[in-house]
Parts: C-alpha cells; sequence; structure tokens
C-alpha cells in the first residue's frame, strides 16, 4: 500500500515537472495608491483641485489643533472623522494633479480665482484667534469657524459640479457636497447645544 502512495505521489511530481509548472515567485505586497483620474479634464477640474488642497490643508490644520484642546467628545469624534476623510482626499487630489502634470497649488493669492468659485480661505487673524483660544472658549471659535470653512468647500464642489468635465472629480465634487452638508448641521446643533 505504502509503495502505491509514493508511486503516485513521485508520478505526481513528475508529470508536474514535466509540464513546467514551477511555483510562482513571492510578490511583496503593494498597498493600492489613489485612484486615478481620466485623463479628460478642463480648467475648472484643475482649479477645484488646486483650491481644495490648499483648502483642505487647512482644513486639516485646524482639526489637529482641536486634538490639542479640551472639546466635549462630540467635538473630538468630529474633528478625528474629518480628519481622516480629508487626509485621503488631500492625497487623492494631489495624485490626479500629478497625473495630470498641473501643479498642486494654485498660488499665493487665495483670492486670484474667485472667478472659478475660490472662496477666501480661512484668514490669519481667525487662524490666530483660534490658536489663542482656550476652554470652552476654542470649541465655540473651532465649530464657528469649520462651519464657514466647510460652506466654503460646498461652494467650491458645487463650482465643479456645475463646470467640471472629469467624472472622478465631479464624483468627488458631490461626496464632498454630502459630507460637509452633514458636518455642517452636526456642527450647527453642537453650537446650539
Amino acid at each position: 500500500m505504502r509503495r502505491i502512495g509514493f508511486a503516485l505521489a513521485a508520478a505526481a511530481l513528475t508529470l508536474l515537472a514535466a509540464c513546467g509548472t514551477a511555483a510562482p515567485e513571492p510578490v511583496a505586497y503593494q498597498p493600492p495608491g489613489p485612484p486615478r483620474a481620466d485623463a479628460t479634464f478642463n480648467a475648472t477640474d484643475v482649479m477645484f483641485l488646486q483650491m481644495m488642497v490648499t483648502h483642505h490643508t487647512q482644513g486639516l490644520e485646524m482639526v489637529k489643533l482641536a486634538r490639542t484642546r479640551q472639546t466635549s467628545e462630540e467635538v473630538a469624534m468630529l474633528a478625528g472623522a474629518i480628519e481622516v476623510t480629508q487626509t485621503t482626499e488631500l492625497e487623492v487630489m494631489r495624485g490626479w494633479l500629478n497625473s495630470w502634470g498641473e501643479p498642486v497649488s494654485a498660488g499665493h493669492d487665495p483670492n486670484a480665482h474667485a472667478s472659478h468659485g475660490g472662496l477666501p480661505i480661512t484668514g490669519a487673524d481667525e487662524m490666530a484667534a483660534l490658536r489663542a483660544a482656550t476652554g470652552a472658549r476654542f470649541q465655540t471659535t473651532f465649530l464657528n469657524l469649520l462651519i464657514g470653512h466647510q460652506h466654503n468647500a460646498v461652494e467650491m464642489a458645487r463650482t465643479e459640479t456645475d463646470g467640471g468635465a472629469n467624472p472622478q472629480v465631479k464624483d468627488l465634487a458631490n461626496r464632498i457636497t454630502l459630507s460637509r452638508d452633514e458636518q455642517i448641521k452636526q456642527m450647527l446643533a453642537l453650537v446650539a447645544a
């Protein structure tokens, strides 16, 4: 019985060797990169992404500041969720602009592209006031600034959905509109509480 088992195993190995099959080389895991955007785009797509890169960068500064201050549990959770979402979106938007050979920034003047739907970012004085605020005043200042900040994101996203050409960028703009509208509702309720 054992001889038959050994004979079958030897025959199977011989057959595999004759077929030229070899075990595949191990492949190192490559985490997926940001999704690639379609090559079709227009100036509105580019301007939207550039303005949103700047906008998201400042928004991340705001929510990271919230992690260093004492806030309610609801505000801390909201800030954490915004940080995760906007970090991912920022990576995707930079990747699309790079793949198109476009700069990730529209320049230093935040008002330069207002005709394209770009809105001024939160001003230096407002950011300084947020950094200086403590206790309950910090939370109120943070929520009020972030409400305005996210409202600007919705306005820019609507400009993209109206005038953009790239389907992935327009989809991102739609998702930004929906998520920021929900965040604004949450923050208004927190301010009113």
